[in-house]
């Protein structure tokens, strides 16, 4: 037993403790913004109503949004946390998970670094800097998505992948492709490289599987449940696909110059640069990332091209994997060499994560309310006047925290659809059967003005239940018939 610790690599030890460290801060600090109502409906309640739903064998439709769980997105590894929701239902189940997969990522990228390189101090230094990139960081920060497992997904499919590890890899892949239908833009590119430098079924294999999987569970599955393929199509410029391609052909200058507008090419330097630009000695292992990164740039969707938000997170393995492998090709010693390089990659992490990371001290240090804040402690007052089987619509920040329902709207759904189900010609219309059922209210005592005219057309049906110098608990009288709903404004 002695020999067999002894022959452990020790950097594991010190991953494994760096992991736990990290895990065990931002899974706090996430769950401590969150009850300083640092979270909100999208994309913190949201979820929480859904798998707590699940863990109830209810159907997961989530009221907040108008849509089943699934039909949103095909985020089917979210059935992973149900068994938790069995034993201790919170928010921390959220935020921890989130932390803890995000960190776990940083294992596949030492164990390579470290096979590559052979060095376990370089292989270290790569793990945290993966750890640190405020992609990275950015999405674990960002309320909470399934896509923060893709941090340890992706990673893991790629380690597989160099190490020919075929059992690993498919248990990666089927994994990654769990949490979310569009996953396919980088598990394509990562089949396409194994088929032309590892072994060739696999690669055709995992390109056929990940398309067919996209195809199934946008055609049959979010079909079937919202009534369309996807919600997205908007976000491609000129008039959705076909006209992309036709603009892109008939006048390339446009495409070139959408390319360039509104700081996307700072967000292509902000998500390559903590690499120093290495990869580009042999990118063809970093450009498995280069389809998200392109579909990201060309999106009209501003978070898309903003790198602290989770759109970025699953391009970041790519970039970590292809930095290594381009920094073995190096000579180990001379000038120009292995450690020029890896100086290169280190100063670039160091300083880009102190730019534009959320680390604690850094320049992108983000403010949040603590938990003991006054308006987050007379939010907590206010919420523990709501029944826990009642049907409440309430303000954005309140939401999360009474996400464990049946029917919980953001304000002002029902009685004024904003942001709601799948059909554009509702939005601005009172959803009347919902708005009926609504029984308590929980809004800002002092609204702003257009949550002031909304509370205005129903107040009549309402009595003030509970105040507070920060918020108010409003009761549906039920002797009084809801107003007619006014015109959108």
């Amino acid at each position: 037993m002695i020999a067999r610790l002894r022959s452990v690599d020790p950097g594991l030890y010190a991953l494994s403790a760096f992991i736990a460290a990290y895990a065990i801060w931002f899974g706090s600090a996430t769950l401590n913004i969150h009850h300083g109502l640092g979270t909100a409906s999208y994309d913190s309640a949201l979820y929480d109503q859904g798998v707590w739903l699940l863990s109830r064998f209810d159907a997961p439709f989530v009221t907040l949004m108008g849509r089943n769980l699934f039909g949103d997105h095909s985020s089917f590894i979210l059935l992973t946390l149900v068994p938790l929701y069995w034993v201790a239902p919170g928010a921390w189940i959220l935020f921890w998970s989130q932390a803890a997969v995000i960190a776990a990522g940083a294992v596949p990228v030492y164990l390579f670094a470290r096979s590559r390189l052979r060095s376990t101090t370089v292989a270290l230094g790569f793990a945290g800097a993966y750890m640190v990139h405020p992609a990275v960081l950015g999405a674990l920060y960002e309320n909470f998505h399934p896509d923060s497992y893709l941090g340890l997904f992706i990673p893991l499919a790629l380690w597989a992948s160099l190490e020919r590890r075929w059992g690993w890899y498919a248990v990666a892949v089927v994994a990654a492709l769990s949490v979310k239908e569009d996953v396919s833009l980088v598990v394509v590119p990562i089949g396409i490289w194994v088929m032309l430098n590892r072994r060739v079924r696999v690669g055709v294999a995992t390109v056929l599987g990940s398309v067919a999987f996209m195809v199934v569970a946008m055609f049959v599955v979010m079909r079937s449940l919202i009534g369309v393929p996807t919600r997205n199509t908007w976000r491609i410029p000129f008039g959705g696909p076909s006209g992309f391609v036709s603009t892109a052909l008939r006048d390339p200058t446009q495409v070139i110059d959408h390319l360039r507008s509104d700081g996307r090419l700072w967000y292509l330097w902000q998500m390559a640069s903590p690499m120093g630009l290495v990869f580009l000695r042999r990118p063809a292992l970093a450009s498995v990332s280069a389809l998200v990164l392109f579909t990201n740039i060309v999106s009209t969707y501003w978070y898309q091209y903003q790198v602290q938000y989770h759109y970025s997170l699953v391009a970041v393995p790519g970039l970590v994997f292809g930095t290594i492998w381009a920094v073995s090709t190096f000579a180990p010693r001379g000038l120009g060499g292995r450690r020029v390089a890896l100086a290169v990659v280190f100063v670039s992490s160091a300083v880009t994560a102190w730019l534009w990371s959320p680390l604690p001290g850094a320049r992108s240090e983000p403010a949040y309310w603590p938990p003991s804040h006054p308006v987050a402690v007379a939010a907590r007052d206010a919420i523990a006047q709501v029944p826990d089987d009642a049907s409440v619509a309430a303000h954005y920040r309140i939401t999360p925290h009474l996400a464990y329902r049946t029917e919980i709207y953001q304000f002002p759904t029902p009685f004024r659809v904003v942001l709601y189900g799948t059909d554009i010609a509702d939005e601005g219309s009172r959803l009347a059967a919902r708005a009926d059922g609504v029984e308590y209210l929980v809004l800002q005592s002092t609204m702003d003005e257009q949550a002031a005219i909304d509370f205005a057309s129903i107040a009549p049906a309402f009595v003030e239940d509970y105040a507070n110098d920060y918020w108010t608990v409003w009761r549906r009288d039920p002797s009084v018939a809801l107003p007619p709903p006014v015109s959108s404004p």
